[in-house]
């Protein structure tokens, strides 16, 4: 089976992601693979720096990383099997680096239904099907 599957995470719209965690948790349970959870935070545009706290990307980063946590302690797999990251980026690229940082041999991501908008403009998700090295299942 699959040792490592990284599954992309939208803190902001945890239900699209569930599916796609149980999904990944019942195949690394499955074949006592590892289970990686990355979230991609946006950059912010410089012309808004200005009218942010200097805390403001500290911040962020440890209210992502606590929210992952959270979203990872509630994976039915052992706490050893379970890691994340939060990362900063665009998120298909974040997305992809991470896999091959952490030798995924499969990306798990959850998939909002299709809407006109993903049909002319793409979304995250295509990308990284058409990009990955590995394995993508897309979960809906």
């Amino acid at each position: 089976m699959y040792e490592t599957i990284l599954v992309p995470i939208d803190i902001a719209d945890p239900d699209t992601s569930k599916p796609a965690v149980a999904r990944a948790a019942a195949m690394a349970k499955a074949g006592q693979g590892q289970l990686r959870l990355v979230y991609v935070r946006s950059i912010m545009p410089v012309t808004y720096m200005e009218f942010v706290p200097p805390q403001f990307d500290e911040q962020q980063q440890r209210e992502a990383e606590e929210a992952l946590a959270e979203l990872a302690a509630g994976v039915d797999l052992p706490d050893e099997r379970v890691s994340s990251v939060v990362r900063l980026g665009s998120i298909y690229h974040e997305v992809l680096d991470e896999a091959d940082k952490c030798g995924a041999d499969l990306i798990v991501i959850g998939s909002h239904r299709p809407s006109m908008s993903t049909y002319l403009l793409g979304s995250n998700a295509t990308t990284i099907v058409r990009h990955a090295k590995v394995s993508v299942l897309v979960v809906r």
